[in-house]
């Protein structure tokens, strides 16, 4: 099924939402609270919010490959299936009938942190961060609409700065700047989960439109409306809505911030003038904590999905990838099916150069779950020999919020823990009658195995 909106979404999660009615303050505290409920695989919607009565925060929307399945209508084994064709086509928007965004306007507002309970996450931020906001953009030289996810840094009155590293909409920026002209942005914030996975789906510079995979995500025509101070289109059903423009060559201080690496990361960034906020009369915040278990199913998504769809279609017996969750997308683990050693010689370097997040890569047969460390690290004890099966690749670009290269020039690592040949290397294993026989005697007890 399709969610017209966040809000449909939570309606339908059930059990998978905890509903938290005891008053948290955005600084901090709904922060922790998401951080030790994520790794349950919960949403979390925090009912009474200190300062913005009657304002809601929803978070760890995504905490989970179950609930990324739900929000895309689909089972688990078939996630990355579902996410990568349906990615790879679109349906066009529509003109919304009604925008529900827009019922509350605030031109020029003087102080938007009094306006929205923006959350400050860990001890050392700068500030508070907005850490899920849907930006869109329009590049000045094509007319090509983008989206994508970038941090921003409040800075107080009606300024952000924003973090630009990648395209599309860093090569707007840079476009805009040409010119000497200012990037009109809308940051949309509580939309639907399908159309927050299609921002960050990862698409050629030809298309397809982001909000044409959104569509084809979330299996209906995204509704959208006009902006009233930019000259953009905006997500009619989201939570809120602020506008702006990114100022021509302006860099300022942005960070220290808490960022997925699980480190502080500072930069030198473009800031955002705020022309205008929009929001329903009673919205939800959406709240996105760093290095948890929402972010890994992002990145899975984003990175994973697409990276793995590459890699089945130039090598021979690439079966399943994981992103190692907790690294930023930086480590991955891969399964093949009878792939000969210089295949995955030619594997390993592929991967590193095509991914340039991806800076360390352990690559196992099919018969290992690449989502279970235990099983993975077992093929690097028994199957990998360092000096034999390692792989360095040096002089490489390193990513920008890497803290051990710190944007410059790094080195990448494979790892090959396929099987040799012969019964040595077999993996151990029960009848599977005997195990479906435990299995069953067990969920009749009221055990449930991990």
């Amino acid at each position: 099924m399709s969610y017209r909106d966040l809000r449909a979404y939570l309606d339908d999660l059930g059990a998978d939402l905890l509903r938290v009615a005891a008053p948290l303050d955005p600084k901090f505290e709904v922060a922790a609270v998401l951080r030790e409920v994520a790794a349950q695989g919960r949403s979390v919607l925090f009912e009474n919010v200190p300062g913005h009565p009657g304002i809601r925060i929803a978070g760890n929307l995504l905490a989970s490959r179950s609930l990324a399945a739900k929000a895309l209508g689909t089972s688990e084994d078939k996630l990355f299936e579902v996410y990568a064709e349906r990615g790879a086509r679109g349906i066009a928007p529509v003109v919304a009938g009604e925008v529900p965004v827009q019922e509350v306007v605030h031109r020029e507002p003087t102080d938007v942190g009094a306006l929205l309970p923006l959350l400050t996450h860990h001890a050392e931020d700068a500030a508070p961060f907005l850490t899920c906001g849907m930006v869109l953009a329009r590049d000045p030289a094509s007319g090509m609409r983008g989206m994508g996810v970038h941090r921003m840094m409040y800075k107080g009155g009606r300024r952000f700065g924003i973090l630009l590293a990648n395209p599309p909409l860093s090569l707007f920026l840079a476009n805009a700047e040409r010119d000497g002209e200012a990037l009109e942005v809308a940051i949309a914030l509580g939309v639907d989960p399908a159309m927050l996975l299609a921002s960050i789906v990862k698409t050629g510079p030809l298309g397809p439109d982001k909000m044409e995979v959104a569509g084809s995500l979330r299996g209906a025509p995204v509704e959208l409306a006009r902006a009233l101070s930019v000259d953009l289109d905006i997500p009619a059903r989201a939570e809120v809505i602020i506008e702006g423009r990114v100022l021509p060559g302006v860099r300022e201080a942005e960070g220290p911030f808490g960022e997925n690496t699980g480190a502080y990361f500072c930069n030198q960034s473009p800031v955002i003038e705020v022309s205008a906020v929009t929001h329903r009369r009673d919205f939800i915040f959406p709240a996105l904590v760093p290095w948890t278990a929402d972010v890994d199913t992002l990145l899975q998504l984003a990175g994973g999905a697409e990276l793995l769809r590459q890699l089945q279609a130039q090598v021979r017996g690439v079966a399943d990838l994981e992103l190692v969750p907790g690294t930023s997308s930086f480590a991955a683990v891969i399964a093949v099916r009878d792939c000969p050693r210089h295949e995955v010689r030619r594997l390993i370097h592929l991967a590193l150069n095509l991914d340039r997040r991806l800076k360390v890569l352990t690559v196992v047969d099919d018969d290992v779950d690449p989502r279970n460390p235990r099983e993975v690290a077992w093929a690097m004890s028994t199957r990998f020999q360092p000096a034999r099966d390692t792989i360095i690749v040096e002089d490489c670009e390193g990513y920008i919020i890497d803290p051990s290269s710190a944007g410059g020039s790094g080195s990448k690592m494979g790892f090959d823990a396929t099987r040799g040949s012969g019964k040595a290397f077999d993996k151990i294993s029960l009848p599977p009658a005997a195990v479906a026989r435990a299995r069953a005697v067990l969920a009749e007890l009221g055990c449930v195995s991990g």
